[in-house]
């Protein structure tokens, strides 16, 4: 039974001597790549020889400092773009703190529905998950909490498209920045 969870960690499925679901061609190590350096780590998926963890420790420790800067940038411009439009709908209808108001309402609504609301209908189609499931989903890998019970293109029973997982890990660096700015926005309106 040891050696059958070690075949399955490795990525070989009991059906033949393949990898499985392409968990090291290159959508499965970019992905891996991200929940690396993003620190959601699933769990799912981690090195198994000494020179695989000394390198993951080594691209972590440089990777997440970068993806932070990443996320801080991402994070700016699209705080920037929603200033932007304001001060524009302030200029074209002399609106003054409405139009901050409105666009501050608008930004959030784009993204609960590009981050929270549509991801788990394609999860649903992809996955066979439930709307529930994958909205849980997109909440647990977009706030780095990462329990690992769910994990897209890990089921053996279904056949995944080649961009789903670069798609998917695309998804996770701007809903995390997007994530972080409305955490930003009640850890300011708490205090």
């Amino acid at each position: 039974l040891q050696g059958i969870v070690q075949a399955y960690k490795s990525g070989i499925t009991l059906q033949g001597n393949t990898t499985s679901l392409g968990r090291w061609d290159f959508s499965g190590s970019f992905f891996f790549s991200i929940s690396a350096i993003t620190t959601i780590g699933y769990g799912n998926l981690s090195p198994s020889t000494a020179a695989g963890r000394i390198f993951c420790i080594l691209f972590a420790l440089f990777g997440i400092p970068l993806n932070l800067v990443l996320l801080n940038e991402i994070g700016q411009l699209m705080l920037l773009g929603v200033q932007h439009c304001a001060h524009r709908l302030e200029e074209a209808f002399r609106w003054q703190k409405k139009a901050s108001l409105l666009m501050k309402t608008c930004a959030l609504v784009t993204g609960l529905l590009l981050f929270l609301l549509l991801p788990p209908l394609l999860f649903s189609n992809k996955e066979g998950w439930s709307y529930e499931e994958g909205f849980y989903y997109s909440f647990i890998t977009l706030s780095t909490i990462g329990f690992g019970d769910y994990v897209i293109g890990m089921n053996p029973d279904r056949s995944y498209p080649s961009w789903y997982k670069n798609v998917i890990s695309l998804w996770i660096l701007f809903g995390m920045a997007w994530l972080a700015l409305v955490i930003k926005f009640c850890i300011n309106f708490l205090e």
